[in-house]
């Protein structure tokens, strides 16, 4: 007896002579698809609503008296199915339906991007007729026509399936594509002004009507995927292939801490296209454009690719071979030792990759001065004595499993603090949507305003002044409210680590009401790196280096000798590059580090100059590479096998998608430790997995961190509050060069509230100067539902390089001005 038999709430019905089980409720679709019949459908989709748009899904049921369509039809006890299998009605009303999809569709297979894959190709040939009846002249559009930069829309294809406009609106909660016009003229197509009544030209070609609007969505690429005929077309794959001139291979994502499973598509050694995969536990069928099309960095004209190294005479970098530059990179390692070695992986790495940081951090250069960390981990003018993140992480993160987006998604509240999902963590996003409107979850936000992502899930704001969570936290009764009722969960995000007394807040509150405590980072590696080691107070499997225990049975496991790694915490990234400025430090080795991610990119840079030696093991030309005394190139994720850990512990292994030279950064670190006497063991994905499987488990539990909150900074009459984030298509490096995907990203504006606008004396679109001593950034203002005396600025995109050209971080205290920058004087000092 099967579960569904053994349940009460099911029915019996037959579909095609054969007796069948189902839920009450089921759709008769599914259910055929369960007992093997393929009934031929397009706007059928199963993690969309039904709608019955195509009618190609067409049965017999006995007592109607014409066929239904079967994709929104539930079953019934005793109902009595024919499918086209069995039914000439069924076949012929199929038939019928397929011929008049055809009357005006374009026969360009050969040409079009989905000839190979086609839904409705392979249809026509099953359930269609032979040969045309129709002889008048088909209905012709212009084409293509750009609904978006990275979107294409051929809308002589279109069969109305409104896969695209359902997707757009159930799911990503972007209605910008819906139906227009009426009758013969009805067509897919972006919004118009003048839909309501404006002077928009009407032909849906962004950028000449004044009031058409584009397709404006993290997630427009999964409309191409789930488009059945190719009226949608991406512009990075139009006519570069055919689908059965690629090779698939499974991927997962690198670009986020979501871990999206992916398919890679290459032909003759080049990645054509990246399409979302099938994981029904994490990013069920969908996948952001960031995910999508974020991948030509590989082939970037300044990838490096082979060795370098400084030359003594010149000063400049050369091309070398590796032996030399291996060789040069760990004689310069050996003579820093003495003087202290800083180790900086950066957020890319896979875990088998930070893996091996750690490990030649501790047994090749003997330092707990490793920290994957590339971003402010404390408050613009926090002392850096600061531990509070490195405690909570060890505390709260590492080796925890405890939240999965099933968790999220059967929540019955969730509060989100430092977090915005839609730019964050866009798969978390999309569960917290699916959630609010499927069962209407109760989301809680608390930030400095609602954005559009938050506003998407149906958040209820908690206002916050950026630096004062920790006090809402602790005192308002309405976050403590939401997350009374069992399952509740409390979402902390990396950007809480600059708010003192945050994530201490956080971890006592989720004790306190008996919440789960999630915490969402930014980029792919940082969870994994945590458990493997690559933090000041971890070790591998996130065991305090404090814990005598532990760090003899790592000893063992490494096989050196015992005592010989350090029990003291080393620094964190933040009192790295402070030493390395100041010269204490003897050298610096630098995973993919950019500068311009850290708290202050200027420190870094000095940092980086005064430092005597510099090893960077990177991809492409960077402001590390270019002040490198040795670079040592490593592949990109396209180019090798590893693992990268999702923000809810999941593990998500792929394999390489191109076969390369390349070398990750294990293999390369295995071979400096060699010339450093040391056996690392780290050149083969598979041996790190074994030996990171046969480590010792934690010995002990650590403390949850003990942090003071502070307040909010008090801005003076022509001051105000940062608040600042990224946006998820930014300036980042992963992303650089990349034009296409660019014109998908949101405009950089300066948001302000109501109270600053009438004191400023601006309205929408007026410039807005945000200064400092280190420099300004002008945008054009928006005003928005703020606090009195708080601006948000987009953390890194165009025109807006908060740290670089700020020097601060969330909760600094900058001033206004209205129009462009004047000087600022010496005294004006941020505080």
């Amino acid at each position: 007896m099967t579960d569904v038999e053994k349940r009460t709430d099911t029915v019996k019905l037959t579909i095609d002579g054969v007796e069948v089980t189902a839920e009450k409720g089921e759709l008769l679709i599914r259910v055929a698809e369960r007992m093997g019949t393929a009934i031929p459908r397009f706007c059928d989709h199963p993690l969309l609503a039904p709608a019955g748009a195509c009618r190609q899904c067409l049965v017999e049921v006995e007592g109607q008296r014409k066929p239904i369509a079967s994709c929104t039809q539930t079953v019934a006890e005793g109902m009595v199915v024919k499918t086209h299998l069995s039914s000439p009605v069924a076949a012929k009303a199929q038939a019928g339906v397929m011929e008049l999809l055809l009357i005006n569709h374009p026969l360009d297979c050969p040409t079009c991007d989905k000839g190979g894959e086609c839904p409705l190709q392979n249809q026509a040939m099953s359930t269609g007729r032979a040969e045309s009846r129709f002889k008048e002249e088909k209905r012709e559009y212009e084409k293509p026509i750009h609904i978006s930069s990275q979107v294409l829309l051929d809308r002589e294809r279109c069969v109305l399936c409104q896969r695209c406009t359902r997707f757009s609106e159930e799911i990503a909660g972007d209605k910008f594509i819906d139906l227009m016009d009426r009758s013969s003229g009805e067509q897919i197509n972006v919004y118009r002004d003048d839909f309501f009544g404006g002077t928009g030209t009407g032909d849906g070609q962004v950028g000449e009507g004044e009031g058409d609007v584009a397709f404006n969505s993290y997630f427009s690429g999964n409309t191409i995927q789930i488009c059945p005929v190719g009226a949608l077309t991406g512009e990075q794959y139009r006519f570069r292939a055919r689908p059965f001139d690629l090779v698939s291979t499974p991927s997962a994502c690198e670009h986020c801490a979501s871990g999206c499973s992916q398919r890679t598509d290459h032909r003759r050694g080049k990645v054509l296209r990246r399409l979302a995969g099938d994981d029904p536990a994490v990013n069920e069928e969908w996948n952001c454009d960031k995910g999508r099309w974020g991948f030509r960095y590989a082939t970037a004209n300044d990838r490096v690719m082979t060795p370098l190294v400084r030359d003594a005479a010149t000063g400049e970098l050369r091309e070398a071979s590796w032996s030399e530059a291996l060789f040069t990179a760990a004689e310069g390692l050996r003579a820093a030792k003495d003087r202290g070695v800083g180790v900086l992986p950066g957020g890319r790495l896979t875990v088998e990759d930070a893996y091996a940081y750690a490990k030649f951090a501790r047994i090749a250069l003997g330092t707990n001065d490793v920290d994957f960390r590339a971003r402010p981990i404390r408050a613009t003018g926090s002392p850096v004595s600061t531990t509070e993140e490195a405690d909570f992480l060890a505390a709260v993160v590492a080796g925890a499993t405890g939240v999965t987006y099933e968790q999220v998604e059967n929540a019955p509240s969730v509060v989100l603090v430092g977090i915005e999902p839609e730019e964050e963590s866009p798969i978390l996003f999309l569960r917290l949507r699916k959630a609010h409107v499927r069962r209407k979850l109760t989301v809680t936000a608390v930030s400095s305003y609602l954005s559009r992502g938050l506003e998407k899930v149906g958040a209820v704001l908690v206002a916050a002044v950026p630096g004062d969570e920790a006090h809402v936290l602790q005192s308002d009764p309405a976050v403590a409210g939401a997350l009374s009722a069992p399952g509740a969960l409390l979402i902390v995000g990396e950007r809480l680590a600059t708010v003192p007394g945050g994530l201490s807040a956080a971890a006592d509150l989720a004790v306190r009401t008996g919440a789960k405590l999630a915490w969402v980072p930014r980029r792919a590696g940082d969870r994994g790196a945590i458990d493997a080691g690559c933090l000041p107070n971890l070790l591998p499997g996130g065991r305090p280096v404090t814990d005598t225990a532990a760090r003899n049975e790592l000893s063992l496991a490494w096989k050196t000798d015992a005592g010989a790694l350090s029990g003291t915490p080393g620094r964190d990234t933040d009192r790295i590059i402070a030493a390395a400025a100041d010269g204490t430090l003897g050298a610096l080795l630098v995973g993919g580090v950019d500068p311009a991610d850290l708290t202050d990119p200027k420190l870094a840079e000095e940092a980086l100059d005064a430092v005597p030696f510099l090893v960077s093991l990177e991809m492409r030309q960077t402001s590390v590479t270019r002040r490198a005394d040795v670079v040592l190139p490593i592949a990109p994720a396209v180019e090798k096998a590893g693992t990268y850990m999702d923000w809810e512990g999941r593990l998500r292994s792929f394999g390489a998608v191109l076969k390369s030279t390349a070398m990750t950064d294990g293999r390369v670190l295995d071979a400096l430790a060699d010339l450093l006497d040391v056996t690392l063991g780290t050149g083969d994905v598979q041996a790190v997995r074994r030996e990171l499987g046969s480590l010792p488990g934690s010995t002990s539990s650590p403390s949850r961190p003990r942090a003071e909150a502070a307040r909010a900074a008090q801005p003076t009459a022509d001051e105000a509050v940062l608040a600042t984030w990224h946006q998820l298509i930014d300036l980042g490096s992963l992303l650089d060069g990349d034009q296409i995907l660019a014109g998908t990203a949101r405009p950089p504006v300066a948001r302000i509230g109501k109270y600053l606008a009438e004191s400023l004396q601006v309205v929408d679109g007026d410039l807005v100067t945000v200064s400092t001593i280190r420099g300004s950034v002008t945008l054009p203002a928006a005003i928005t539902d703020l606090p009195p005396r708080v601006v948000w600025l987009p953390t890194n995109s165009p025109g807006s390089t908060v740290r670089r050209s700020l020097g601060v971080t969330a909760g600094a205290v900058v001033k206004l001005t209205a129009g462009v920058p004047g000087p600022i004087l010496a005294e004006e000092v941020v505080r």
